[in-house]
């Protein structure tokens, strides 16, 4: 089911610094707040996808192949650190009858999120993998709860920005709903590609359908890992924030060198972690996986989804926290 709008009592905007948990005035954020990491406890534990220019594939290796396929896996730290409450969008309606200030309110939660990886491989073998602790990702970004003055049903944004040259806009509604949350399937494969492996364009995916990175993951169906982990976890409740940036007010804008030269390659990007989450000593269960395509969108895929649940207490530790984009699922705690 939707879930209901905030009606703020106080309409006298202030910023709070490391907001906590299950503030209602934060609506369906409100289970975000904190430092999300996944080590010490789940070293590891995420898994990253993504297709790359790449014109110098090795002798043997047939064109047209110009991109490499690069698979990480990682460590993150997801820190949601400042709440900003009753932001004014200003707004004046003129239609006789109508009332004449039709001020929306919003309240906002901040986030940084950065990501090191601890293994990285690529084929064809291009040398640009990096090292073990290298950083992957960095983002600042701000997600958005509208509290009243909703269009379209829109009650939740997220704005995020990346040091690649890229921003975005995405637009939504959040849910709620009993037990476990849905996990789509995901084809890694590029979209209007030949699905067939046998395709010599698909010849990096077939090396690592037939070789998984690190033993574990294949990045033609990466939400294997995600079904698996959930295997044995009562989930008690699901809370989705399900973002698009194809409305017509949002959107995805680059540099110009990422929009003209990254975006020549029909490639894709997929994120995904299969492991618990800890904040504050407590220990839950969570879980992600993320699409991109193509890599003319330059990192992001219209359709973003982040989901968050709550869960029943784990007799162990576990630990993690979720990459970006398209679909994003935290598992939180209740």
């Amino acid at each position: 089911m939707k879930t209901k709008p905030v009606e703020l009592q106080n309409k006298t905007r202030r910023i709070e610094k490391d907001p906590e948990p299950n503030d209602p005035e934060l609506g369906p954020l409100k289970l975000l707040p904190g430092k999300w990491a996944n080590v010490p406890n789940l070293q590891g534990r995420g898994w990253n996808m993504i297709a790359l220019p790449f014109v110098a594939p090795p002798q043997g290796v047939p064109f047209p192949l110009n991109y490499r396929l690069l698979v990480n896996q990682y460590n993150e730290e997801l820190e949601f650190t400042l709440v900003d409450k009753a932001v004014p969008n200003r707004g004046a309606r003129l239609a006789p009858g109508t009332p004449a200030n039709t001020d929306q309110f919003l309240v906002t939660l901040d986030y940084q999120q950065s990501i090191k990886q601890i293994a990285a491989d690529d084929f064809p073998k291009s040398g640009l993998a990096g090292p073990a602790g290298a950083a992957i990702h960095h983002e600042p970004g701000l997600w958005l709860h509208m509290t009243n003055g909703i269009t379209d049903s829109l009650n939740i944004a997220r704005l995020a920005s990346i040091p690649h040259g890229d921003s975005v806009l995405a637009l939504g509604q959040s849910s709620e709903h009993v037990g476990s949350p849905s996990i789509p399937d995901i084809n890694g494969l590029p979209i209007g590609a030949d699905q067939d492996l046998k395709n010599p364009y698909l010849a990096p995916y077939k090396h690592f359908n037939d070789n998984l990175f690190q033993g574990l993951f294949n990045p033609i169906s990466p939400n294997d890992l995600l079904e698996e982990a959930n295997k044995g976890i009562e989930i008690e409740r699901t809370t989705v924030l399900d973002v698009d940036s194809t409305h017509p007010t949002g959107g995805v804008v680059n540099i110009p060198f990422v929009y003209c030269e990254a975006g020549q390659c029909d490639g894709h990007e997929v994120h995904l972690l299969d492991s618990g989450v800890e904040r504050e000593g407590q220990a839950w269960k969570a879980e992600t996986a993320s699409a991109i395509f193509p890599a003319s969108h330059a990192g992001f895929l219209p359709a973003c989804r982040w989901i968050a649940s709550r869960l029943l207490p784990r007799p162990h530790s576990m630990a993690s926290c979720q990459h970006q984009y398209l679909r994003e699922g935290l598992l939180m705690p209740k």
